[in-house]
């Protein structure tokens, strides 16, 4: 006869299978890896993943930098009641079905960090802390202090990624690029055109998107950056219309309130919207997302809590954050892209697209973990910010043999539109969103 006192756990896995892309080996067989808690058998899985793994009260749970992740645990009578998916109102709605919404609060949600196995047992009232694995630590600082190489580890890590997304997808399927002439974004161009004919696949899939709301400077820098390479067929202007900046949809669809990322997002939902309006079957969108956090080209001095000294000697620290354990990582929205890739996933997710960065790959984050930042800096702050276009000339010119434009860096809501349009239309408090955020659960 059961015990009076014992408890019978829920787990409710909203995730989509059909988002994971793997490359080695099919989802059932990922779930087992997950499921060992071997933290090297989850190292092993290739391509982009969020995993649940459940063995009675035990839940094991990992994802990659490129897929959200949530969970929420709520109490029942019988005994607790896991919700995991990759949107907090997919919880809410779920948790409403089965009577328990007025636990939910957004800050009650909890997001697996990038990069690590989350364990949780299912034991009852009150819940343990989750335990944290980490499956991928990548050697830093293991390349030698020589740009020709380093560029030729990093383009040459990001062909070989490229190349696997290309033979996972239909060889029919147009792909396209979310394009601004930048270094990022014109790296991922050039990788998936030079790849796509090594691979003796037809080039003309292919399309770079470039948002203009008609006052930008990106569509000229788009522009020119194709047509020194001859590549100017290519381009195609999405044009938007300044009157659908709309920053309460885009709170509503990336749940977070960070001013970058909320115009970031304003922008990727008017780019996939576009996109949609003029195609209605397109499918696959690649963007450059990555690129800044892995060759470290933020503006330092806009963060008042970093130093180029943090920056260089904390590993992955744009990836992920402060990293889990930290008083300053957010058990709620975890840290660094692990936390802002909604800014992209969810523009693209809302208007049916597959989404994929290349450069957020492990293959690439390695080598470029591996970049001797200290000894090619010295922790001279301006030779920092010039090593990524350094690095990306210099790998392109030695795999592609072409000469690869080089812009000022500049960010993709600056680009579509004036700063000034911008701001006319969007505010720039955090607090401002904040508060509208969570009126949304009130």
């Amino acid at each position: 006869m059961q015990s009076l006192h014992a408890y019978v756990e829920r787990v409710v896995d909203l995730l989509d299978p059909a988002a994971n892309r793997l490359f080695n080996c099919t989802v059932e067989e990922a779930r087992a890896k997950l499921l060992s808690g071997d933290a090297a058998q989850v190292a092993g899985i290739d391509g982009s993943f969020a995993l649940l793994a459940r063995d009675g009260k035990t839940v094991r749970m990992a994802r990659s930098l490129d897929r959200p992740m949530r969970y929420f645990l709520a109490k029942r009578a019988a005994g607790p009641a896991l919700v995991v998916a990759d949107r907090m109102d997919a919880i809410h709605e779920q948790l409403q079905k089965e009577g328990l919404a007025d636990q939910f609060h957004p800050s009650y949600t909890r997001m697996v960090p990038a990069h690590y196995v989350v364990e949780i047992q299912l034991i009852g009232c009150p819940d343990p802390d989750p335990s944290y694995t980490r499956f991928f630590t990548p050697e830093r600082n293991s390349l030698p202090a020589d740009l020709d190489e380093i560029g030729r580890h990093y383009v040459g890590a990001l062909i070989e990624e490229t190349a696997k997304f290309l033979r996972s997808i239909p060889e029919r399927e147009p792909i396209g690029i979310a394009f601004s002439g930048g270094v990022d974004s014109g790296l991922v161009f050039l990788t998936t055109y030079f790849t796509l004919r090594r691979l003796g696949m037809n080039p003309a899939r292919l399309k770079a998107f470039t948002l203009s709301f008609g006052d930008g400077p990106d569509l000229a820098q788009a522009r020119e950056f194709l047509e020194r390479l001859d590549l100017g067929l290519f381009l195609e202007e999405i044009h938007a219309d300044p009157a659908e900046l709309d920053h309460a949809e885009a709170l509503r669809v990336l749940e977070d309130y960070k001013p970058l990322d909320v115009e970031c997002g304003v922008m990727g939902l008017a780019l996939c919207r576009g996109i949609r309006r003029r195609y209605p079957d397109w499918k696959h969108l690649l963007d450059g997302d990555g690129g800044d956090e892995n060759l470290k080209d933020y503006p330092i001095e806009e963060n008042p809590e970093l130093t180029i000294r943090s920056v260089v000697h904390n590993l992955m620290l744009y990836h992920e954050g402060w990293g889990v354990g930290r008083i300053k990582h957010s058990l709620t929205y975890s840290g660094g892209l692990s936390r802002g890739y909604v800014r992209t996933y969810a523009p693209a997710r809302k208007f049916g697209f597959e989404g994929f960065s290349p450069l957020m790959s492990r293959g690439v984050m390695a080598v470029s973990e591996a970049i001797p930042f200290i000894d090619l800096t010295q922790y001279d702050v301006p030779t920092l910010y010039s090593l990524k276009g350094e690095v990306v000339r210099r790998g392109v010119k030695a795999l592609f043999g072409v000469d690869m434009p080089v812009f000022e860096k500049r960010r993709f809501q600056h680009g579509a539109t004036r700063k000034e349009t911008l701001r006319a239309k969007l505010p720039a408090q955090e607090a401002v969103y904040r508060k509208q955020f969570l009126a949304m659960y009130q």
